[in-house]
């Protein structure tokens, strides 16, 4: 007697196509095809979500930057400063700050200084 698959297969080839769901033309809808597809798409999710917390820090030091340098500063200088006046506030807080609400970021400045 033979073992029948089909549920376990039908199952698996469902949760698949359903990860494809948007995919244009056979990638949605060929199981052959959105499996590769899916397992690329996966591993591009993975390896972005670290890409992307690069690239908003580097993104939240330019905002930094460029306000302290406005003020007469570097930003290597007053990173150091505020270390130095055991100020513990994250970059993006700061880089919010800098850009939303400049009075405040003038305070945090004015401590360092």
């Amino acid at each position: 007697m033979r073992i029948r698959r089909g549920n376990v297969n039908v199952k698996k080839h469902k949760k698949i196509l359903k990860l494809a769901k948007g995919f244009i033309g056979a990638r949605s809808r060929i199981f052959k095809v959105a499996n590769i597809a899916v397992m690329k798409a996966l591993k591009y999710a993975y390896r972005d979500r670290r890409t992307t917390k690069r690239n908003m820090r580097r993104l939240w030091i330019v905002r930094i930057n460029a306000a302290v340098r406005q003020r007469g500063m570097s930003y290597s200088k007053f990173v150091n400063a505020c270390k130095k006046a055991n100020i513990i506030i994250n970059r993006k807080m700061l880089a919010d700050l800098a850009v939303r609400d400049p009075e405040a970021f003038d305070v945090i400045f004015e401590s360092v200084k």
